[in-house]
């Protein structure tokens, strides 16, 4: 599996992790993910976390500001419950069937301890977002990764032999780094055959970029989770509703396995800031998602084109970034983007020598990137190490 963010501090050992610790910003953001800081400005697009570039809605700000603070001496326990009966209420569901997190981070982690052991680990696809097989490795429980099909999809059938006698499968939909995504009736007849051939085996649909999905036949997994003790659905506020530094997320599925879960982790440590920020989100327009789903969209089509119309082949984006082979090393690529204010996604091997992650942001910044991109893409590309 790739080299993720914390254990890329982790190999750099206690004085290199001070130095992260204090860094700050883009700054961090750049030492985060193994990117040398060029000198001279800071990034002036940041394309490289696929968060939303506009932020959250005011509401959300508001509602921080006048009843997050005035609270700030109180535990959040009674503020969680509330958010949790209307994030239940949001997707037809009961209070038993929702537990919150610190960002969705904490639902795979919590997801990963719960289902994970020495003798039954995770499976993931390779590459895909990587808290949970990174958890996994911390804890010393078994890793399996199977490679990407077709159109860089999972493999499904390749998913299913390999998940036999696992204690958790991470099924990232759309999948991080590559941007795809499986229909609701191939995932549905996955999870069918998985049951049946391992009926102890869990897996958890990461969903943090459902809103972005835009091809026919992709479907959330949540009324399957509702039913199924051996299925969760993972959300959160970081993407769409633009809150990736509040920091809160939450899991939907059967009561029994929510218990399970809320019994290990509960939400102790979601902050009442969080709390207030998501239950304002909840209360926002949906003319306002709808809104940002266009928007992103639109930016999403400008350079997808402006790649395929010069050769470049990406993935079928369902998300608020693009997977596109450049056909150079993504360092390579990244750091010549970079000496011109632009900044992108990590190496993601094992497409590393390839293939780039490009964030979404506004048109605006898109339309600048691209100049950046076309300068990048005329320099001859270098012989692959």
């Amino acid at each position: 599996m790739s080299l993720s963010r914390r254990s890329f501090v982790q190999t750099l050992g206690v004085g290199a992790t001070g130095m992260w610790i204090t860094s700050r910003g883009r700054e961090a953001s750049l030492f985060a993910q193994g990117i040398q800081p060029i000198a001279g400005p800071a990034p002036s697009i940041i394309l490289s976390s696929n968060e939303n570039p506009l932020g959250c809605h005011k509401d959300v700000l508001s509602a921080i500001r006048t009843s997050a603070f005035p609270e700030a001496g109180r535990y959040p326990f009674a503020t969680a419950e509330e958010v949790s009966e209307l994030i239940a209420k949001k997707h037809g569901v009961k209070r038993e069937n929702v537990l919150l997190g610190s960002g969705s981070t904490q639902i795979l982690r919590t997801s990963t301890h719960v289902f994970t052991s020495k003798t039954a680990g995770l499976v993931a696809a390779i590459p895909a977002y990587e808290e949970c097989a990174d958890y996994a490795r911390l804890m010393g429980h078994p890793i399996t990764g199977v490679k990407l099909g077709a159109g860089l999809k999972m493999d499904l059938d390749a998913m299913q032999q390999a998940s036999k006698g696992a204690g958790l499968v991470f099924y990232c939909n759309p999948n991080n780094p590559v941007a795809t995504a499986v229909t609701g009736s191939d995932t549905r007849a996955y999870l069918t055959t998985l049951m049946k051939a391992s009926p102890n085996t869990t897996v958890l649909v990461d969903e943090a970029y459902f809103e972005y999905g835009t091809m026919p036949g992709y479907e959330t997994m949540i009324p399957l989770a509702v039913e199924n003790p051996r299925v969760v659905a993972a959300r959160t506020f970081s993407k769409c509703y633009g809150m990736a530094g509040i920091r809160i997320g939450y899991a939907v599925g059967h009561k029994d396995t929510i218990k399970k879960m809320a019994d290990w982790d509960g939400v102790g440590n979601i902050s009442v800031m969080a709390l207030q920020g998501a239950k304002a989100a909840l209360a926002v327009p949906e003319s306002w998602v709808k809104d940002e789903q266009k928007r992103n969209e639109a930016a999403r089509n400008f350079t997808q084109k402006w790649f395929a119309d010069r050769g470049y082949t990406h993935t079928d984006s369902q998300t608020n970034f693009m997977f596109i082979d450049v056909k150079r090393p993504a360092r390579e690529f990244r750091e010549a983007c970079l000496k011109e204010g632009v900044l992108i996604g990590r190496d993601f091997p094992p497409y590393e020598k390839s293939h780039v992650r490009i964030s979404i942001g506004t048109m605006e910044e898109m339309q600048k990137a691209v100049q950046v991109f076309e300068h990048a893409l005329a320099q001859p590309a270098k012989a692959a190490a």
